[in-house]
């Protein structure tokens, strides 16, 4: 069976190190690289003393909604609660069908289980471990007038972009929300449109080992619609309008100032990191063409930022050894898909439903 593993993680991170060992993520390396700038823009946050919803917050979410070309930004408290509250903020109401894929972590379908909708899965392309559309099309042709099926959520995977053209088109013919998962996709294109920016509305992580991470929990919603984008802003609040006025049935879920604060800073330098990262994939490339490893794929239409540099190998665990005896630490992604995984045990699914998802873990 063949087998990915995961090799390069923080690539921006590690270039000069002079030990052996490489870690998978060193963060503080990348801190002490802004020190200065981050530590001023800390500082200028507790000596206001303002620390939730406050002007940090606004300006970086102008900031990155003009990263991405969208209209709108929303930050909320992690990748999963951006997917779970887009869902809500999008209509979906409980027992609603909600199409991704098995490969993916497990927070894309704890945002659908959160919002009390059903997760369908559809196999993935099994060069870029993404949404497969010809196996999204065969799937609702079989089964969309069986269930109450609403939405797709595609997950860009590792840097790589889904192929949206022809998810949008299905989506369009069967009338479905498209709320993009782009929790590793900071700055990743399509055609040369940024990911996330081409359903109803995308999502993103900033945990501390994303491309663009904070130092804790946080994400993004973006979108070009006002009235998703407002409902955003309410349901992150416990759902309020105005102060001690709730229109909706909101939680708590907030990107607090010391977060965006730092995540102003990095976002100056992140096309910066990101093109590292490719620079070091060509020299991967290079270096393992002639080899009996099948490498990333980037498609024309894709502009990869390698989030993780995943490769495919048949002697995955020997290779893993391997490296890790010679200081570079490695990690899989993933090693079980999440439909086999227990916790979803009672969707029914089985060993053999998706073998290009199952093959790949």
């Amino acid at each position: 069976m063949e087998e990915r593993l995961g090799i390069m993680k923080s690539t921006n991170n590690i270039i000069g190190k002079k030990n052996s060992s490489i870690p998978f993520v060193d963060l503080s390396a990348q801190y002490m690289g802004i020190k200065g700038e981050v530590d001023k823009s800390v500082n200028g946050v507790i000596t206001k003393g303002w620390f939730v919803l406050g002007k940090e917050l606004e300006c970086f979410e102008k900031e990155f909604a003009a990263y991405c070309a969208s209209k709108y930004a929303v930050g909320v408290g992690s990748g999963t609660a951006a997917l779970f509250l887009s869902l809500v903020a999008c209509g979906l109401e409980p027992g609603d069908g909600v199409i991704t894929t098995p490969n993916t972590a497990l927070p894309t379908i704890s945002a659908i289980t959160w919002a009390n909708c059903r997760p369908f899965f559809v196999d993935i392309a099994p060069d870029t471990y993404t949404l497969c559309p010809e196996k999204l099309e065969c799937f609702l042709q079989n089964n969309f007038s069986k269930f109450k099926i609403k939405a797709i959520i595609p997950v860009h995977l590792y840097g790589n972009s889904v192929d949206m053209d022809p998810i949008l088109k299905i989506s369009e013919k069967y009338g479905l929300k498209v709320i993009e998962d782009a929790c590793q996709a900071h700055g990743t294109e399509y055609k040369g449109k940024k990911t996330g920016t081409m359903g109803t509305a995308g999502c993103f992580s900033f945990y501390p080992t994303k491309n663009l991470g904070a130092y804790g929990d946080a994400g993004m919603v973006v979108t070009d619609s006002e009235k998703i984008a407002n409902k955003l802003c309410m349901l992150r609040n416990y759902g309020e309008k105005s102060k001690y006025f709730n229109v909706e049935k909101g939680v708590n879920s907030r990107l607090d100032e010391i977060q965006a604060a730092v995540l102003r800073v990095k976002l100056k330098y992140l096309d910066t990191w990101n093109q590292k990262r490719r620079g070091l994939a060509g020299v991967y490339a290079d270096l393992l063409k002639d080899t009996c490893i099948q490498l990333p794929v980037e498609k024309k239409y894709a502009k990869h930022i390698f989030h993780l540099y995943v490769v495919k190998t048949k002697n995955r665990d020997g290779l893993k050894e391997k490296l890790m005896n010679n200081g570079i630490t490695t990690h899989i992604h993933y090693p079980m898909p999440v439909h086999l995984q227990p916790a979803y045990k009672d969707l029914g699914y089985s060993s053999g439903t998706f073998p290009a998802a199952e093959k790949c873990s």
